[in-house]
Order: C-alpha cells, then sequence, then structure tokens
C-alpha cells in the first residue's frame, strides 16, 4: 500500500465541513484521555486489532491525537495523527452506517489541522486505501517509492 503526501500550508478550513456534520447531530472532537478504553476498543471491534494500539498511543499525547464522531453519545468515526509515526495521519474508520454523512472527511481535516498546527508543512496519509478519495478530499498526491513504506514485518495478530 503505497503513502501519500499532503501539503498543510494550502489546506482550507474544516469549519464548514464539520458544520454540514454537526447539523446531522453528530459531534466531531478530540478523544479524551479517560476514553481511551473505549474508543481503542471500538476501533478493534469495528476495524482492526492493530488500530487499537494506535489509538492507545494517540489518545496519550497531549493534546490528544485522536479525533472521534459521536451521536447520542456513540461512536460513529475515529481518526488519529502523530500515532503510527511523526506526521502521519491515520487509522481512521467510519462505521458502515455512517458512512456517506461527511464524518470521514470532516476527521481528516480535524487531523490535517492538528499536524499543521504542531508545525508541520507536509503530512503523510500511510498505507493508504482509497487513493482516491484522498486526492480528491485534501489534494494528496502519491508518494513515489513508498510501498512498502513503514509497515513491513508486521508481527501477526
Amino acid at each position: 500500500m503505497i503513502d501519500m503526501l499532503v501539503r498543510l500550508l494550502e489546506l482550507p478550513a474544516s469549519d464548514e465541513l464539520v458544520k454540514r456534520v454537526e447539523d446531522q447531530g453528530i459531534i466531531i472532537r478530540r478523544a479524551r484521555p479517560y476514553e481511551k478504553h473505549i474508543v481503542a476498543n471500538w476501533a478493534e471491534e469495528n476495524f482492526a486489532p492493530k488500530w487499537k494500539s494506535e489509538v492507545e498511543i494517540a489518545c496519550t499525547r497531549q493534546p490528544v491525537t485522536c479525533y472521534i464522531a459521536t451521536k447520542d453519545k456513540k461512536i460513529l468515526g475515529f481518526a488519529c495523527y502523530d500515532s503510527t509515526a511523526k506526521a502521519y495521519f491515520g487509522p481512521t474508520g467510519v462505521s458502515e452506517s455512517a458512512r456517506g454523512t461527511g464524518i470521514g472527511k470532516a476527521l481528516l481535516f480535524k487531523c490535517l489541522e492538528g499536524l499543521r498546527e504542531q508545525g508541520y508543512v507536509y503530512g503523510i496519509i500511510g498505507g493508504v486505501g482509497p487513493k482516491e478519495f484522498y486526492e480528491k478530499a485534501c489534494g494528496a498526491i502519491e508518494i513515489p517509492g513508498s510501498d512498502p513504506g513503514i509497515y513491513v514485518d508486521i508481527l501477526p495478530g
């Protein structure tokens, strides 16, 4: 899986994206350290066991580098940055029932803004699945020679 590069300096603000999601009764916010086990377990149950570890790391950062989308106190999606590696976005996931609501793009932009606030000029989207989504959403471009990237010699489990 390839990695992609995003120029953070020209990133548009996420305010409008977040507002469209919030108009649906969905809250986009940083996870809180005391919610680490809840968010990490949700990521593991809905996506991948290894993502649990990355969420746990993101929830120990100050500020927390994991955003979540909730509705009626239930998690609908999450996204992390600066967890797998410095300047990296991911992992991220939105529950099947909430796809198409704009949550994924809103979470992406909140995380990219978080990277920019930490002083990064470029962000890396690691091990990209939906390449076209990132190209369209934030102008991400493929990093030549990035496959296999840092995701090599991954332990099973």
